[in-house]
């Protein structure tokens, strides 16, 4: 598949603020795209957003939004189009994982994280994918993870989340081909960005060696170029992620336990 065009295109990225999101900004913004940034800081996002304009000289938006809370995605959506925008690529990156006995944790807390890494993902490509199909152009990029390949004891409800990101891109991805659409499931593994912190246990990246917000990013574009349906960032991560395909699932879970248990269990 060609190199897809990204100049006087519109982006939109969630969680845009830091990390991931950020990266993918910037990099948007170099090769010639408008952004719109969204995230809940105002001040993180305007800050990016006046960085964008004075060194690419595009349009770059910040449009601040809980995407954790219902309806926001929907009100985001209404305030594009106020603005009278048009989104040509989608980057489905906001999101954050929870880390423990799943009995442990505070349920509220595990309900934003559905709402965010899976209800808000859905919601804004229903918004914007079929202006794209219209168009018979478009990226939508969804952030998964290498937790979406096995069963993550500990960060139960974070692997379900992005094993659904990764079916779910996967299916879009078989149902536009041919339409002008490309649909990417980005899988990074651990990535130096302020996830773990958020978190609050750095356990959770069970000893991986860290990914830079870049490499990630570039993984991304070369996925969309090739018309994968998923990449994996990092051949030791790939490698990892297959080891699912050869071994039964019960030991697989089992493994994955090993790996991931707090040091304080």
């Amino acid at each position: 598949m060609n190199s897809y065009p990204y100049q006087g295109k519109l982006a939109m990225v969630t969680g845009a603020s830091s990390g991931i999101g950020e990266a993918y900004a910037k990099e948007l913004a170099a090769r010639g795209c408008h952004v719109v940034l969204t995230a809940r800081s105002q001040d993180k996002l305007e800050t990016l957003a006046d960085e964008i304009k004075r060194k690419h000289g595009v349009q770059a938006y910040a449009l601040p939004s809980d995407l954790s809370q219902a309806g926001a995605p929907r009100q985001l959506a209404q305030a594009i189009g106020d603005l009278g925008l048009a989104v040509d690529i989608l980057i489905n990156n906001a999101g954050f994982g929870t880390y423990g006995r799943f009995a442990d944790i505070d349920p509220e807390r595990e309900q934003k994280e559905i709402m965010l890494n899976v209800a808000a993902l859905v919601d804004l490509t229903h918004h914007f994918l079929p202006g794209m199909l219209g168009r018979k152009d478009g990226i939508v990029v969804n952030v998964a993870s290498m937790a979406a390949f096995a069963p993550c004891a500990y960060s139960a409800v974070y692997g379900a989340t992005k094993a659904f990101v990764l079916s779910f891109s996967e299916a879009l991805w078989a149902e536009t081909r041919g339409r002008g659409v490309r649909v990417l499931a980005l899988c990074p593994g651990a990535t130096d960005t302020g996830f773990f912190d958020a978190v609050g246990n750095r356990d959770m990246a069970a000893g991986s060696a860290m990914s830079t917000p870049e490499s990630v990013v570039q993984a991304g574009f070369r996925g969309i170029d090739r018309g994968s349906s998923y990449i994996i960032d990092g051949r030791n991560n790939y490698m990892a992620a297959q080891l699912s395909r050869f071994l039964p699932r019960r030991r697989v879970a089992l493994i994955m336990e090993r790996i991931s248990r707090p040091k304080a269990y």
